[in-house]
């Protein structure tokens, strides 16, 4: 474990990485060795044999697959070649994020508040869709990247030829660093072309050790020169003052071009390129010296923006320790030893426990029972954390993920993290009456941690709706419950969340009358209901001139408005991207309330919204098929009897990709289905992309189907 010295380093050495990529790509395999080699584990952990560290939950080992995001800290001990072998430790905290898109949550938030990240791409696939995804991601939060390019022992790997998709599909600016030396069952180290040397891994089975030779092998020489020009070039280019040097025919030295190129990773105008085999042992430690060596440390980022609650107005925050005291929780993870830990990122100041700190995004205080440093699921308790720290707070009572903790005196929110909406749903029944009394509790906890996991009750029939991002999700979510709560429930078939609108303006009346003998109830309101562009949610209007409705009955025009909105009008699903307006109406000086305004603006939207053409929205998925060419005819056939947008096919490796927008609707069971078509040989990757208008007929059908049971279906 970590002592207290080697907490203490300065803030340049510090690193806080994610590693990110596809499914099966090797994040939690790299980060595996990394743990290995930087001595925080003494036996590799295995996927196959479930024993990983970072893959810590049972649902996990059962899968081989990333869940949840784990958090853990190493050390590195990194020699300096231009200091004579000087060798200086550096703090690594990593966070291992999930690949599959149900998870995507995770990643999202992980990036929010990390400097820096590893993204690591299979060597025979190149860049994948959800390689793809996470890496608009991280440029979404700007996020500094080298590449790993993963698996160079698989039969099929192309290194250059993954390079060549890392600028095509992700547009970005890559810089080979290393050459394979081998391919495949001959692949064996790898050359650097800054220095010319060779890294020759074989001797020793666990990787740890490695050959460093002066000689390049006769064969790779040409390349080798090739490519370190290349190299030079590229570097020399971000930098002014090496430009002129180069030019000028003077070669700069191996330390002035780490350095150029240290700014220009942090600057993300390049993006460094490595290459091993993470599962043979291969590879690892010069990527580590390039998370040292490129990567930011909390220092390079100097600061951080955020809003001052009370003036409105944008702050800076310097990322030091003397600065007042801010950070951003961005994860909830609900533990049975010692309840609910809240992940925190430390950006300014510090904080100790036990002390009170202030949650500016709810205006509350809350007080910090113990600080942990998580390794996984392990932890080890510290008394305070300082700037740059990724830590794990205990005792938080009212935070949740994208919350800021911030000194009272001193406020600031940060830029809050924001997640996809849910695609899929499905119902939810307690098995008996023990059971009904630990799901709400189970689904509470579950929801607090997965912020794509949304829980509606539907109160005509009693059902749980339980919302989230893929039916992989819901189906954790459901096992977790089992497992975590000993819950036990009846799961319904999966169902697509649809959503209502409409599609032109109209207006209309509501009122309330009720006259029941003493105090009766008078509410009487007019709506506008206009469309809004997709995807821009709800809003609500006051256009009441003159004192019409009392400003304090307002409120209960909205809240009428709300819950009518979320149940439906059309097949009760939940209605988005609409104005209502509430421009006119009459009120009683004693028989006037809040819940007869209440009833006026749900009959009022419902009036409205039958004249205003109401319509149904579906999600879009983005699909992505990968088969052997003989099938390619069959299976666009079928996705084109899907209702599918074929958007194009491309050829990688030795398989053909099909890309198209599929309603998800259409894609129940559709992984049987497309094994059928390929004999087993085809597989396919989905995410949700967008909404979009059900056509007419189809909606007809839903309407002609619909009974009451139907209408409960997705909310």
């Amino acid at each position: 474990m970590a002592d207290a010295k080697s907490r203490d380093l300065p803030l340049d050495k510090i690193r806080n990485i994610g590693i990110i990529a596809h499914i099966d790509a090797g994040k939690t395999t790299t980060t595996e060795r990394i743990l290995f080699y930087t001595g925080k584990t003494y036996k590799i952990g295995d996927i196959d044999k479930g024993t990983t560290q970072m893959d810590w939950m049972v649902q996990e080992k059962e899968r081989g697959i990333t869940i949840v995001s784990a958090a853990t800290t190493a050390y590195w001990t990194h020699t300096l070649q231009s200091s004579a072998g000087q060798e200086d430790s550096y703090r690594i905290n990593i966070i291992d994020t999930p690949g599959h898109v149900d998870f995507t949550a995770e990643v999202e938030r992980s990036l929010r508040v990390l400097d820096g990240g590893i993204t690591v791409l299979d060597a025979e696939e190149g860049v994948q869709s959800q390689s793809e995804t996470v890496w608009r991601q991280a440029d979404k939060y700007k996020v500094p990247r080298i590449c790993f390019i993963n698996k160079m022992d698989k039969l099929g790997a192309d290194f250059l030829s993954t390079v060549k998709s890392i600028e095509d599909r992700l547009g970005a600016n890559p810089l080979v660093m290393v050459l394979p030396i081998g391919v495949e069952q001959s692949f064996k180290g790898v050359i650097d072309l800054l220095t010319r040397k060779s890294l020759i891994w074989g001797g020793d089975e666990l990787g740890a050790k490695y050959e460093v030779k002066d000689e390049i092998p006769d064969e790779m020489k040409t390349q080798v020169e090739k490519y370190r020009h290349k190299l030079i070039e590229k570097i020399a280019e971000t930098d002014d003052k090496l430009l002129e040097k180069y030019l000028s025919g003077e070669e700069p030295t191996v330390e002035e071009l780490k350095e150029a190129l240290r700014k220009a990773v942090i600057a993300y105008k390049l993006v460094p390129i490595y290459a091993g085999s993470s599962l043979r042992n291969k590879g690892v430690q010069p990527l580590l010296d390039a998370v040292v060596d490129y990567l930011p440390s909390p220092l390079d980022l100097r600061q951080v923006k955020g809003i001052n609650p009370k003036t409105n107005q944008e702050e800076v925050r310097k990322l030091a320790p003397e600065e007042s005291f801010a950070g951003l929780a961005f994860k909830i993870q609900i533990d049975p030893h010692v309840g609910k830990l809240t992940y925190f990122r430390v950006y300014s100041g510090k904080i100790t426990s036990g002390s009170y700190t202030y949650n500016s995004t709810k205006n509350k205080m809350e007080r910090v029972g113990r600080i942990l440093l998580m390794h996984a699921n392990t932890r080890e308790e510290i008394k305070e954390a300082i700037s740059g720290e990724i830590v794990a707070l205990v005792g938080l009572k009212d935070t949740t993920t994208g919350d800021t903790l911030c000194d009272e005196k001193n406020p600031i929110v940060l830029e809050r993290i924001l997640f996809p909406e849910p695609v899929i749903s499905l119902a939810i029944e307690p098995k008996t009456k023990v059971d009904q009394e630990k799901l709400g509790f189970a689904l509470k906890r579950l929801s607090e941690e997965d912020p794509t996991f949304v829980i509606k009750v539907n109160h005509e029939t009693g059902q749980t709706i339980i919302s989230g991002i893929g039916e992989l999700q819901l189906e954790i979510m459901v096992d977790r419950m089992r497992r975590e709560f000993s819950v036990l429930a009846n799961v319904g078939a999966p169902q697509v969340a649809y959503k209502e609108t409409i599609t032109k303006i109209a207006e209309a009346e509501g009122k309330y009358i009720r006259q029941s003998g003493g105090r009766g109830q008078y509410g009487h309101c007019f709506l506008r209901v206009s469309p809004k562009p997709r995807g821009e949610g709800y809003e609500f209007v006051d256009a009441i001139r003159g004192g019409a409705i009392p400003k304090e009955f307002i409120a209960s025009v909205e809240k009428g408005v709300k819950e009518s909105m979320e149940n439906g009008v059309l097949l009760g699903y939940p209605m988005v991207d609409i104005k209502v307006a509430v421009y006119d109406g009459s009120y009683h000086e004693v028989d006037s309330s809040d819940i007869a305004f209440k009833i006026a603006a749900s009959q009022a939207l419902q009036a409205a919204t039958k004249k205003a053409n109401l319509t149904l929205l579906e999600p879009i998925m983005k699909v992505e098929v990968t088969t052997p060419a003989e099938f390619m005819g069959d299976i666009i056939g079928d996705l084109s009897s899907k209702r599918a947008q074929i958007l194009g096919t491309e050829e990688r490796a030795r398989a053909t990709i099909i890309l198209a927008m599929v309603p998800l609707a259409e894609l129940s069971g559709y992984a049987t289905t497309l094994r059928s078509m390929s004999q087993g040989r085809a597989s396919y990757y989905m995410e949700p992309s967008h909404y979009e208008e059900v056509p007419k007929n189809i909606i007809e059908q839903m309407l002609a189907k619909s009974t009451f049971t139907g209408r409960v279906a997705a909310q």
